[in-house]
C-alpha cells in the first residue's frame, strides 16, 4: 500500500518545478511487486563497475560541462559561443562515441546532436534517450555560494547551473555509452540519443528539428525517456523511504491575457469602478477557484504580469493582466478558456489566448508496458529500497515535440531530491552530489543493456498474485 500513501501525502507538498509530481490514480497493490519477481531474459550484461580512474575521469568531464555557460535567455538570445565550446567538449571527452563504427552522429540546427546506434536485431523497435544542453541564466549576485559556472566542489557536492537541469543527463548518457563501447558492447535493440540546445526556451530549433530528421527517416519508437521527475527522499512528509516518480504525462500550458478598457479621467473624480478595479475583481474570481496547493490534481493559475497606468493622477484607460495556466491532463486548453470566461462573468473583461497547448497524452505504465517496466527494473536493481510510481510532470520538456514518434514517453532521471533541493531548480545553489552523478552514469549504462530484451517476462511467472 505504499503508493496509496504517496498519493494521500503528496497533496501536502507544494511544488515549484517539474521534478515534483503526483500519481495519477490509486493502485491497490504494492507498486514494487510483479515484474521484478519474474525471470527476465538472460542478457549477459556487462558489469557496471566504475574504477578509481574512471571515477575521476567522469567527474572531471562533468565539471567541464558545467563550466561552459550554455545559457538560453530567450528564443533569440542563445550563447552560441558556449554551445560551440560544448560541441568541442563532447568530441574530446567521448572519443569512442564519436569514432565508433557502431555510432552514427549528426549535428542538427547547428548546435543540437542526434546519435543513432543500430541494433543487431532489426525486428526490435528502437527507443530514444533525450536530454538538453542549454541552461537558464544564473547570476552570482543572486545569492550563490559559489560562481554558478565554477563547478566547485563543496562537501561532496558539485555546484553549478545545469548540475540537475539537465547536464547530468547529457553527460551521464554519453559517458555510459562511452564505457559500454570501450568494453565491446553492441546493442541488440537500436536506440537514438537526442540532445537539444534550446529546451529552456521551447525547443523550437533543437528538438523540433531533430523530430523532423527522424520523421524523414520514417522512425517510430518503442518509447522515449527524457528529463522530468526524480527520486524524492524525505520530501513527502510521512513516507518511509524514497520514491521514484516516473512521469507519464506533462501538464499543458496556456497564457491568457485579460484586459479592461474604460475612458480615462482625473484621479480627483474617480468613478465607482476603474479599469484596474474591474480587472482586479476578475483576476480574484479566477484565482480563488484554483489554489496552488492542488497543483498535483488540477489545473493551476498564476498571474505573472499586471500592467496599467502611466501617471499617478490619471485614471488609466487600459488595464491588462497575464495569467499562466498549467493544465491537468484531464482538461484541454479550450475547456480552461471556457472555465475562465464563465468564472469571470463580466463582459467588460476581454479574454485573449496568447499561446498554449494541450496536456501531453498519458503513457502506459501497466505490466505490459515495455518502457515503463524496463526503467522500473533498472531502478530497482540499482536502488532496491525505492518505491516506483507513475507521476505527472508539472513543467514541460523537449519530449512534448516527439509525440508523433512514440506512444509512450517517460520523464525521469535518477537524480535524488532531498528537503530543500526543489528550490535549486532554476534557483540558486543548484548542485548534485558526486555519488549521485556516478549513479546516473551507472543507471544509463544498465538501462541501455536492459533494453536489449525482446519482450517482457510474464508478471505472474514467479507465482505472485496481484
Amino acid at each position: 500500500m505504499k503508493l496509496v500513501k504517496i498519493v494521500s501525502l503528496s497533496l501536502l507538498f507544494v511544488v515549484i518545478v517539474c521534478f515534483v509530481a503526483a500519481t495519477l490514480r490509486t493502485l491497490t497493490f504494492d507498486v514494487n511487486s510483479g515484474l521484478q519477481l519474474a525471470h527476465w531474459e538472460k542478457t549477459n550484461n556487462i558489469a557496471s563497475d566504475i574504477n578509481q580512474h574512471q571515477r575521476k575521469e567522469l567527474l572531471a568531464n562533468f565539471r567541464e560541462a558545467i563550466q561552459i555557460p550554455t545559457v538560453s535567455t530567450s528564443k533569440t538570445q542563445l550563447n552560441i559561443t558556449a554551445l560551440g565550446e560544448f560541441d568541442s567538449l563532447l568530441r574530446r571527452v567521448f572519443p569512442t562515441v564519436f569514432s565508433s563504427h557502431l555510432v552514427q552522429h549528426e549535428v542538427v540546427a547547428n548546435y543540437s546532436h542526434l546519435f543513432w546506434v543500430p541494433g543487431s536485431d532489426l525486428a526490435l523497435v528502437p527507443y530514444m534517450l533525450l536530454a538538453h544542453i542549454d541552461v537558464v541564466p544564473a547570476d552570482e549576485n543572486d545569492g550563490w555560494e559559489v560562481s554558478p559556472f565554477s563547478a566547485k566542489e563543496i562537501d561532496g557536492f558539485i555546484y553549478g547551473r545545469g548540475t540537475i537541469d539537465n547536464k547530468q543527463s547529457v553527460m551521464g548518457i554519453l559517458q555510459a555509452l562511452e564505457y559500454l563501447l570501450i568494453r565491446g558492447y553492441s546493442p541488440q535493440r537500436g536506440f537514438f540519443i537526442g540532445l537539444g540546445h534550446d529546451e529552456e526556451v521551447g525547443g523550437l530549433q533543437g528538438a523540433m528539428n531533430i523530430v523532423k530528421v527522424l520523421k524523414r527517416k520514417g522512425v517510430q519508437l518503442a518509447f522515449i525517456l527524457d528529463e522530468g521527475l526524480a527520486v524524492l527522499d524525505g520530501v513527502i512528509s510521512g513516507l518511509q523511504g524514497p520514491a521514484a516518480l516516473i512521469g507519464i504525462s506533462e501538464k499543458g500550458q496556456a497564457t491568457v491575457k485579460l484586459s479592461v478598457f474604460k475612458a480615462p479621467g482625473h484621479s480627483s473624480m474617480p468613478p465607482r469602478e476603474s479599469s484596474i478595479g474591474i480587472l482586479a475583481g476578475a483576476v480574484k474570481r479566477v484565482m480563488e477557484r484554483s489554489p496552488d496547493t492542488n497543483a498535483f490534481l488540477r489545473t493551476t493559475t498564476a498571474v505573472t504580469m499586471f500592467n496599467s497606468g502611466v501617471k499617478v493622477n490619471v485614471l488609466p484607460s487600459l488595464a491588462e493582466a497575464y495569467v499562466n495556466l498549467r493544465i491537468h491532463p484531464a482538461q484541454t486548453v479550450e475547456e480552461v478558456l471556457e472555465f475562465i470566461q464563465s468564472t469571470v462573468g463580466d463582459e467588460r473583461v476581454k479574454m485573449e489566448l496568447v499561446n498554449g497547448f494541450d496536456p501531453l497524452p498519458v503513457s502506459s505504465y501497466d505490466e505490459t508496458s515495455f518502457g515503463f517496466q524496463t526503467i522500473k527494473k533498472t531502478l530497482l536493481d540499482q536502488f532496491p529500497q525505492v518505491t516506483v510510481a507513475p507521476g505527472v510532470c508539472i513543467g514541460n520538456t523537449d519530449s512534448r515535440h516527439y509525440t508523433d514518434l512514440a506512444k509512450d514517453i517517460y520523464r525521469f532521471a535518477p537524480t535524488w531530491i532531498r528537503p530543500g533541493d526543489t528550490q535549486r531548480f532554476h534557483g540558486i545553489n543548484e548542485r548534485i552530489s558526486k555519488k549521485n552523478y556516478e549513479e546516473l552514469v551507472v543507471f544509463y549504462f544498465n538501462l541501455i543493456q536492459n533494453c536489449d530484451i525482446k519482450e517482457l517476462p510474464s508478471p505472474h511467472s514467479a507465482g505472485h498474485e496481484l
